[in-house]
């Protein structure tokens, strides 16, 4: 019987010899394991690659293909995975250990093999795949832990959006994908107007409660896959918005305003609203080889501070001379006089 540490193997025997196969089955059947069997070369591969086994012992002398071809079709056949292949043999030359060997054999026994040395090296060959089992289980939580720190490491804590590195790596590469497609690119920089005052006379635990429900509905705004929202710094936002043209940004942003009133997030210190608002400055471009991150940031900065600079609750654009509030005046005003 096997050791409770060390789990039985699934084993796949290869030989021609039915009474040699049938006997060494028997004794790794009694040992605990479980046994595959395969009488040539080819029936070895179609059992290999259903079953995968954890061992393969193999008789080097068949008809038609040897051992040493089959190993090397096994070895083929893995790939990148190991699994061990102890050779089974009555030739004992050391020309054919190192054939073994170079055909991607791991061992070789003469035989007659005694069941004692058999089974010790089944003994180190569990171990060796226990050792594999608990590598992969590593590699594993290696793997998710790296995952964890890389979103961690792009992550806001407070809000959970993308923070100002995930954000500036993200814009270059927008820039450079619509570049490449040349498709227009809308960068969008927010603030939570007056939010000072909203800190002072509410508490930061308000305050933060704030900046997570302005994160939700910036979040929730970006419908499209490849648009999305971060947290620029403190209570100021950040919006890259993919494919939209200059027109669909002032779409999107005056949604933005019209949630933000629907919700009614009261301020009590605003000088603009009773709810809580934002000013945002957009700019949009179809980027060429001179278009940078920190030339789009410093134009959407300028159409932000024009925004504030005009009564905030709005946002403005220098590429379309308009801001949120003229614009819907001014549909307003189309749809009164038709």
């Amino acid at each position: 019987m096997l050791p409770s540490s060390l789990p039985p193997l699934q084993i796949l025997v290869v030989d021609d010899q039915t009474s040699t196969r049938k006997v060494l089955a028997a004794q790794l059947l009694a040992a605990g394991h479980q046994v595959l069997e395969a009488d040539s070369g080819d029936a070895a591969l179609a059992r290999f690659r259903a079953a995968k086994p954890d061992l393969v012992l193999l008789d080097v002398e068949m008809p038609g293909h040897d051992g040493y071809w089959v190993a090397s079709q096994l070895r083929a056949a893995e790939a990148g995975g190991w699994t061990p292949i102890i050779f089974l043999s009555s030739r004992d030359q050391d020309q054919d250990l190192w054939q073994g060997i170079e055909s991607g054999g791991d061992d070789y026994l003469v035989k007659p093999v005694s069941t004692t040395v058999l089974q010790a090296k089944l003994r180190a060959m569990q171990r060796l795949r226990r050792m594999q089992t608990r590598l992969i289980e590593l590699s594993d939580e290696l793997r998710a832990s790296n995952e964890q720190l890389t979103r961690i490491s792009h992550e806001d804590a407070l809000t959970r959006l993308l923070n100002r590195r995930a954000f500036d790596l993200r814009l270059q590469q927008e820039i450079a994908s619509a570049r490449r497609e040349q498709q227009p690119l809308t960068l969008v920089l927010c603030d939570i107007d007056h939010f000072k005052g909203y800190n002072d006379s509410l508490g930061h635990v308000e305050g933060d409660l704030c900046l997570q429900r302005m994160a939700r509905l910036l979040s929730e705004t970006c419908r499209r896959p490849r648009d999305c929202a971060a947290r620029y710094g403190g209570e100021e936002f950040a919006l890259i918005l993919p494919g939209t043209p200059r027109s669909g940004a002032m779409t999107f942003a005056r949604a933005v305003l019209r949630t933000l009133e629907r919700c009614g997030l009261p301020h009590p210190c605003s000088a603009v609203a009773p709810h809580v608002t934002l000013s945002g400055g957009i700019t949009t471009c179809t980027p060429d080889e001179d278009t940078t991150v920190e030339g789009l940031l410093r134009r959407a900065d300028d159409a932000l501070y024009a925004a504030k600079s005009r009564g905030r609750n709005r946002f403005f654009s220098f590429e379309m001379q308009m801001d949120t509030l003229e614009q819907r005046a001014s549909t307003w005003g189309g749809l009164g006089a038709s």
